[in-house]
């Protein structure tokens, strides 16, 4: 059973940055797809960002209101997912969670197991 922990969220301005991390624990975290997701006040979750496994070739997307500003990653050494957020708006306050997908495609998120979550809030 893979167990997830975000952090990193806070405070800051627009146009400033911030980089979420979450560490997994249980078997196949790097063999398996990751990614991002977020949930405005009021909102559905969406998803941010999508990471494929490590046993395939890499895939990595992203919303459309994030791209070219957002970037996830990993680093299997230490079992974290990273997203790096730049150029931040209000629009991109929201809590922000992080998921592993039952297999290595993007196709098979979400997985069953959600963080807590981790809150960010821009201001303007």
């Amino acid at each position: 059973q893979v167990q997830l922990v975000e952090s990193g969220g806070g405070l800051v301005q627009a146009g400033e940055f911030l980089r979420l991390s979450c560490v997994g624990s249980g078997s196949g975290f790097s063999d398996n797809a990751v990614a991002w997701y977020r949930q405005a006040p009021g909102k559905q979750r969406v998803i941010v960002a999508r990471l494929s496994g490590e046993t395939g070739k890499p895939y990595a997307d992203y919303a459309d209101s994030v791209k070219g500003r957002f970037t996830i990653s990993r680093d299997i050494a230490k079992n974290t997912v990273y997203l790096q957020m730049n150029s931040l708006k209000p629009e991109d306050t929201a809590v922000y969670y992080c998921n592993r997908g039952r297999g290595s495609s993007v196709d098979t998120l979400p997985g069953d197991a959600w963080g807590q979550g981790t809150h960010v809030t821009v201001s303007s």
